[in-house]
């Protein structure tokens, strides 16, 4: 029989509200029924809450703005990229060679200074500069705290450098270049170069071979070092190179151009500081500086530069100088300076004697300037030199009273007897007939000074060079109008005192001194110089008479030159001693001694000047201390340049005259 099901209970469901009814139009709302006083009593139970419905929202929004915060992100991407690679490509590329090419400067070697026959007179020879990368001195690439300091304990006594700046100088980890010391010879950069190799053994013993080189940074760039074979000789001239190796002095400086040529410039992969040979490299070479042939004769300066030395010391003067030039060329044979330097230790210079004090210092000539001032009385036919010239004891000039260096009694001189014997009263009586008045006598006189070079720049472009000081005719003082005409209130330097005598030794035509003889280039191809501007000063007639009354002055017994008489060879020559202006001080103290001459009269080939400036010990009369000086360098020059003696007697013109009752 099939079971019986039990009978399921029914569960009551939710209460439905009642609906209530519509009211009738215009029908008041009825009250509700009031409730049973049983529901009074217990209270009800409250009714179910209804469920609430869950609706998922729309997706679309957030993945509209999730496409477009991806969007915007690859589109910034997109940007980035197009401005790496097609907009900045090139300077990207640029930045990455910088780190990746090392670019370094190829110097030019700089060209010789010889003199004239070519020895060398300064040269350059091989040395290296240190450099170092910083890089691997840091700790991440040394293994080491202190690397640089360690490596700087090693280098500096190499080096002469302090170890402090050389670690400064290490200890730069966002640089990839540092140079330690310029210059150094091969000897230096070999024994760097062991060192290296010493510590790189050591680090392939050290951990299992993977040690570090304690100086493997520590690199070399080739280039060249500044040489005088000579030392101090003719260093005046010459000048010197700065640290740079640029020139600082002299010829040095004045050509540097020339000398220095064009620097080249080399690029190549670089990786941990080497060189990777592989990649091979590019670049421009460097082209040499042009050789510069000097009108100096070497063994000339030697002779000149010793003998003023001595001279200079033994007077216990400040300086002193010598001038050697050829008469007819104008070409300067030598020129020395007493004290001087040595240009390969600049360190131990004195800086005052760094210079070429021959043609810097601006100092009133004396008695030598006299043979410019009789010169304008011959060339201007107011006097001959037999022409009587009484002197007295004093002269009244001006607002002062004129002497000699000597007291004495009225001299009866010739013209000729007043240059011999250097009469500074006799000098003022000739050169007042150059005018009918004074004021013309000053610029007749002034005009032979221009034309003899005074007041103007030699020609040489030297740097420093002073023109000398001459003022205009017009502004000369109560007193210089006297004094200038024996040599005192006009500035000259050395190389122009001597061209004056050149230029009577040259048959009165002024010829431009010169130092250069020409360049030869990289190449080999030899380029003389300009030639020398010519210019007449004075006719070949009163050249040729100055001359003859100028070994006077050397022959003569009573001359002031004697010393410097020279056996075999006929010498003209005039003394000076004048007044010196001391530069610290500004007013006169001590004197300038100094010797002017060519030689042989008769033929002038050589001329001769020396000048030395305060001599404190002994004499201090030109012919007296510089007329030895001046045999001693003219005898050698005519002996080196092979000048035959004079074949002829001098003229000995007339020195005094006897006066008429």
């Amino acid at each position: 029989m099939p079971s019986k099901e039990p009978p399921r209970r029914r569960v009551p469901g939710p209460a439905r509200p009642a609906r209530p009814r519509p009211a009738s139009a215009g029908a008041r709302p009825s009250r509700p029924a009031p409730r049973p006083a049983a529901a009074k009593r217990t209270p009800s139970r409250p009714p179910a809450r209804q469920p609430r419905t869950i609706r998922l929202g729309s997706p679309r929004p957030r993945l509209r703005l999730i496409s477009f915060g991806l969007t915007l992100v690859m589109l910034v991407f997109v940007v980035r990229l197009l401005q790496v690679q097609a907009v900045d490509a090139s300077a990207y590329a640029a930045k990455a060679d910088r780190y990746r090419f090392q670019e370094y400067t190829l110097s030019a070697e700089r060209g010789e200074i010889t003199d004239r026959n070519g020895i060398a007179l300064a040269a350059s020879v091989d040395a290296y500069d240190i450099t170092a990368d910083p890089k691997l001195f840091t700790p991440e690439e040394s293994k080491l705290p202190d690397a640089p300091e360690q490596a700087a304990a090693l280098l500096a006594p190499l080096l002469g450098k302090e170890p402090a700046e050389l670690a400064k100088k290490l200890r730069t980890p966002k640089s990839r270049y540092t140079l330690l010391a310029r210059k150094q010879t091969p000897q230096v950069w070999n024994q760097i170069r062991d060192l290296k190799r010493v510590y790189g053994q050591k680090a392939q013993r050290s951990n299992g071979g993977t040690g570090v080189n304690l100086l493997g940074g520590v690199l070399s760039e080739p280039s060249s070092k500044r040489v005088y074979p000579n030392g101090e000789l003719a260093a005046g001239i010459l000048g010197y190179v700065n640290a740079e190796g640029k020139g600082a002095g002299g010829v040095e400086s004045m050509l540097d151009t020339e000398l220095a040529g064009q620097d080249g410039k080399i690029r190549f992969t670089e990786s941990r500081g080497r060189q990777v040979p592989t990649a091979g490299s590019q670049g421009t070479p460097a082209v040499p500086g042009s050789d510069i042939e000097l009108t100096i004769d070497r063994d000339i300066q030697w002779a000149a530069q010793q003998a003023i030395t001595e001279q200079v010391k033994k007077s216990k003067a400040d300086r002193g100088y010598v001038v050697v030039q050829n008469t007819r060329t104008g070409e300067v044979l030598a020129m020395a300076n007493a004290p001087g330097f040595d240009p390969n230790d600049l360190s131990a210079a004195n800086a005052a004697a760094m210079g070429n004090a021959a043609l810097q210092d601006a100092y009133e000539p004396g008695s030598t300037s006299k043979l410019m001032s009789m010169a304008a009385v011959l060339e201007e036919g107011k006097a001959a030199p037999d022409t009587h010239v009484t002197v007295p004891n004093r002269l009244h000039r001006g607002d002062r009273l004129f002497k000699d260096d000597v007291d004495h009694k009225t001299w009866y001189l010739t013209l000729n007897g007043v240059l011999a014997k250097s009469s500074n009263i006799g000098t003022i009586l000739a050169t007042g007939r150059l005018g009918d008045t004074q004021a013309e006598s000053n610029r007749v006189l002034h005009g032979y000074l221009r034309k003899f070079g005074i007041g103007s720049p030699t020609g040489l472009n030297y740097p420093g060079e002073t023109p000398g000081i001459l003022a205009k005719p017009q502004d000369w003082s109560t007193s210089q109008q006297y004094t200038i005409p024996f040599g005192q209130g006009l500035s000259v330097n050395a190389l122009q005192a001597a061209s004056v005598y050149s230029t009577i030794a040259n048959g009165g035509v002024r010829v431009e001194p010169s130092l250069v003889r020409g360049t030869k280039g990289p190449d080999g191809r030899f380029t003389p110089a300009a030639q020398p501007k010519e210019s007449r000063v004075v006719s070949e007639k009163t050249a040729k008479t100055l001359a003859q009354m100028l070994e006077s002055v050397v022959d003569d017994r009573e001359g002031t030159g004697k010393k410097a008489a020279i056996p075999g060879y006929r010498v003209a020559g005039k003394t000076g001693t004048a007044n010196r202006v001391d530069p610290e001080l500004g007013r006169y103290k001590g004197y300038t001694a100094s010797f002017a001459g060519f030689a042989p009269a008769d033929d002038p080939e050589i001329t001769v000047y020396c000048a030395i400036q305060n001599p404190t010990k002994g004499n201090y009369f030109g012919g007296q201390i510089c007329g030895p000086i001046y045999k001693k360098v003219m005898e050698f020059a005519l002996k080196t340049l092979h000048v035959a003696p004079t074949g002829s007697a001098p003229a000995r013109l007339p020195v005094e005259f006897v006066p008429t009752p």
